[in-house]
């Protein structure tokens, strides 16, 4: 049979705050962290803007020597990391190391590592290229660098699902409780891909959105004049923990884990499946995965991207998943506020949906002004919304088809 899992610390980096209170208090204010790109020069790109994590100094979570030598996203994935275990005030001894794992993935890893190392190759050649380098730019040096910073010894890897990491960390972290492999994990996404060349990419596939002289308006999920995303950066991991440890030590419950469903589109690189399949697909053994009825959902927090396809395509498969409820049911998406996290947005996100149960308040999609006729469905528009939230789903999908969908559900013992 298996164990029941329970969520009991978060941890949270974002553009629109660091830690859960600050992160919480903005997605109620419906504040947004896009502005215009201060990390560097890209006055000659098509976008200027994104969504920068601002006045993080990651010496306030790791030695100085450890910041040098580890990129941008491993300092935000420690920094949640002893956030999550702080909050659900978990200790690791000696005595439960080997039964606490970690699973931290990135959609993009070192990108800031990777060209500033290249630069010294081209500039100085090769003798001058760090011995850092690679151990700096791996994704799964996030989930190494956590369990050696906090001494968890147990099951421990990394997922790179580009969009949909945050979800499959925190779903594989899940299935690795309920089969009895750990007692608690630490798992989620973390990026800091706001750099010139990823930047450039992402403005060559026409993926973005331009409306640089408006950036606090620019991410307008599921809006009709939407445009594209926006690069966001930050990291969020939760501690998942299974219940019956949880509740010996008389800790403090988010929510339970109830179901988990992954599926591939099949289809595309890029776009999203025309039917909106592999989403609705995924969505579905979530359900019944948590042995509910899709009536009992209150909330998802949306994948909601901005882009044209996605939000069309996601509104299809809800209603494909959820018929009539579709049209009952709150929808949201906090990438109209962080901007896209990437391989962070899954852990953010899924954050968002524990804070919702929490406090019984639904954060809005805001910058919704103009309904397409394609995305009909109760979007909270442009201010939260006081709602019984009993159960909450987050949707995470990604580039080449990746799809994870979590469900969690109000614990009350």
């Amino acid at each position: 049979m298996n164990k029941r899992v329970v969520i009991t610390g978060v941890g949270v980096i974002s553009p629109i705050g660091i830690g859960k209170e600050a992160f919480w208090s903005a997605l109620m204010e419906g504040r947004c962290g896009v502005d215009h790109i201060s990390s560097f020069d890209a006055s000659r790109f098509d976008t200027r803007i994104a969504a920068e994590v601002r006045d993080f100094d990651p010496t306030d979570y790791m030695d100085r020597k450890e910041v040098r030598r580890n990129d941008r996203f491993v300092h935000f994935a420690v920094a949640a990391s002893r956030m999550a275990l702080e909050d659900a005030g978990f200790t690791i001894t000696p005595a439960n190391a080997e039964e606490v794992g970690v699973i931290i993935g990135s959609g993009i890893g070192g990108m800031r590592t990777l060209e500033e190392q290249h630069r010294i190759f081209l500039e100085k050649g090769p003798d001058r290229v760090s011995p850092f380098f690679v151990t700096m730019m791996i994704v799964n040096m996030a989930a190494g660098q956590v369990s050696i910073q906090i001494g968890a010894k147990g099951p421990n890897s990394a997922v790179v699902t580009a969009c949909a990491t945050g979800g499959h960390a925190i779903g594989d972290a899940f299935r690795i409780i309920q089969r009895g492999e750990a007692i608690a994990m630490l798992a989620g996404g973390a990026e800091a891909a706001i750099t010139p060349l990823a930047l450039a990419a992402f403005c060559s596939m026409k993926a973005m959105s331009r409306r640089n002289d408006d950036p606090k308006r620019a991410v307008r999920p599921f809006d009709r004049e939407r445009d594209g995303f926006v690069m966001g950066e930050g990291a969020g991991v939760v501690l998942l923990e299974e219940l019956e440890h949880a509740l010996r030590r008389d800790a403090h419950i988010y929510a339970e884990c109830i179901g988990y469903g992954t599926s591939a589109d099949a289809y595309h690189i890029t776009q999203p499946d025309p039917e909106g399949d592999g989403a609705a697909r995924a969505m579905a053994r979530a359900l019944r995965d948590a042995r509910i009825d899709p009536s009992e959902v209150d909330y998802i927090n949306a994948h909601g991207t901005s882009t044209p396809y996605n939000d069309r395509l996601e509104t299809l498969a809800i209603k494909r998943v959820f018929g009539d409820h579709a049209y009952r049911l709150a929808v949201s998406s906090t990438k109209s506020m962080t901007g896209h996290l990437l391989g962070a947005a899954g852990g953010v996100e899924l954050i968002a949906c524990l804070l919702s149960i929490e406090h019984q308040r639904i954060p809005p999609t805001i910058n919704y002004e103009f309904p397409d006729p394609e995305c009909d469905l109760d979007y909270v528009p442009n201010t939260p919304r006081q709602a019984r939230v009993e159960t909450a789903m987050s949707n995470a999908f990604g580039f080449g088809g990746h799809n994870a969908v979590l469900v969690v559900r109000r614990f009350t013992g």
